[in-house]
């Protein structure tokens, strides 16, 4: 009799071009597939019978949050060496024939996975409704992701409560962690922003208010924040009493295209710009031009992606952040300039989105328990695999992040520009 291990591979061998890159041990106990490969666990029936209903990486994740499918040991690594072995080895992923179909329900009768579909693996998946991008479709795409509980993120997060890309100034100190490279993240944005004493700043998407506390704090801005999410809201209103910066900061609960007036010294979306949308994004490059003064400076901090999943992938959109669209960087600049900016600046922040998800990624595993009584398991395992994914394809260059500086021009042409960025990088400033 042949084991249930070896008829899951000869299954598997129907969508890679050459040998699978993978060794599978089945629910009977038994294993097959290459030695030194990666470990997929297969727990049970039910793990076959989702991918027979859902036969793509919405099934497979599927599998993953509910816990029939899982790899072993360090998931992230498990991921990297998979893809390794397949750039490496040149077994690209093959569209299955009718008869692999075929061959499929049949192994599947064998098995006895023949079955009605597999409920819900039991984590929160996005269901919106209404047109899209309107504000209260944006509102309910925001509030899937961001209002899952801010305890949650206070355990995920460092105390400054920064859910974006930090800046590994000293990534070879040991001493030197999350905190830091949030730290560093927003000085390095008030310094770009040219940030004084008055000045009037505007942060669009504001999160748990990491920015425009810092920049109320440190540089004695004052600033607008906006945000969609109200459990976002609620705690930056709390920060501002806590830290006594009532007369500097304001926080507000409304989407982008209703914040009245302008003039603003400086303006800043900090991985907010994704969640825009494709087709609305030229009106938001239009109205951020709108919202600045002459010689008011931009600062947007985003993640691109080629034209490939500019949604991130059915898992991604699915049980992450619904309505999101990426684009290449050089699309950003292009539609910023349209809307009548001069960008000034691009940096890249590849390597350091890697760095902090891997931090993110540590801490998860640390407090796994912890997470799981926040959220429940499958909550848990999604983010597990959302963290490995996303740091894989930073590392890898599937994503990008990149912090754009752009700005206003007067009508006569001036930008107000330092002739030279050494003072963004300076180690110290004067104020």
């Amino acid at each position: 009799m042949t084991h249930v291990a070896d008829q899951l591979v000869q299954l598997l061998e129907g969508h890679f071009a050459g040998s699978v890159p993978v060794r599978v041990r089945a629910w009977d106990g038994s294993e097959a597939g290459p030695a030194d490969a990666p470990v997929v666990v297969v727990r049970s029936r039910r793990a076959l019978r989702r991918l027979l209903w859902q036969p793509d990486e919405l099934g497979l994740a599927q599998a993953y949050i509910a816990g029939d499918l899982d790899i072993e040991g360090d998931l992230a690594d498990g991921l990297s060496r998979v893809w390794r072995s397949v750039r490496e080895r040149g077994l690209g992923a093959v569209e299955p024939r009718l008869a692999d179909r075929a061959r499929a329900a049949l192994t599947a009768l064998r098995l006895g996975a023949i079955g009605p579909r597999p409920p819900e693996p039991g984590a929160p998946r996005a269901r919106l409704r209404g047109a899209l991008h309107s504000a209260t479709r944006d509102r309910a795409a925001i509030s899937h992701h961001y209002d899952l509980s801010n305890d949650w993120y206070a355990l995920l997060l460092d105390d400054s409560m920064a859910y974006s890309c930090g800046y590994w100034s000293r990534p070879d100190d040991p001493s030197y962690g999350p905190a830091d490279a949030q730290r560093d993240k927003l000085e390095l944005i008030c310094r770009k922003l040219g940030l004084v004493a008055g000045s009037r700043l505007l942060d669009l998407g504001c999160g748990w208010g990491s920015l425009s506390l810092y920049a109320a704090r440190e540089f004695k801005a004052r600033v607008t924040a906006v945000t969609l999410s109200r459990e976002q809201r609620d705690f930056v209103a709390a920060r501002i009493a806590d830290e006594g910066l009532e007369d500097l900061v304001e926080v507000e609960l409304r989407h982008y295209r209703d914040v009245t007036g302008g003039g603003y010294d400086a303006v800043c979306a900090i991985e907010m710009g994704e969640h825009v949308g494709n087709a609305e994004y030229p009106g938001f490059a239009a109205r951020l031009h709108d919202l600045l003064r002459p010689q008011g400076r931009l600062l947007i901090q985003q993640m691109s992606r080629g034209a490939a999943a500019p949604g991130g992938g059915a898992f991604i959109e699915s049980y992450i952040a619904p309505d999101m669209h990426m684009r290449p960087l050089g699309e950003t600049v292009g539609l910023l300039e349209s809307g009548g900016l001069e960008v000034r600046s691009v940096e890249s922040l590849r390597e350091h989105y890697a760095r902090t998800i891997a931090a993110w990624h540590r801490t998860l595993e640390e407090h796994w328990a912890q997470f799981v009584n926040l959220g429940g398991e499958p909550t848990a395992r999604v983010w597990r695999l959302y963290l490995a994914g996303g740091g894989l394809a930073f590392t890898e260059r599937r994503m990008g992040v990149d912090q754009i500086i752009a700005v206003r021009p007067s009508a006569q042409g001036l930008s107000d520009f330092p002739p030279t960025p050494a003072d963004w990088y300076a180690p110290d400033v004067p104020r």
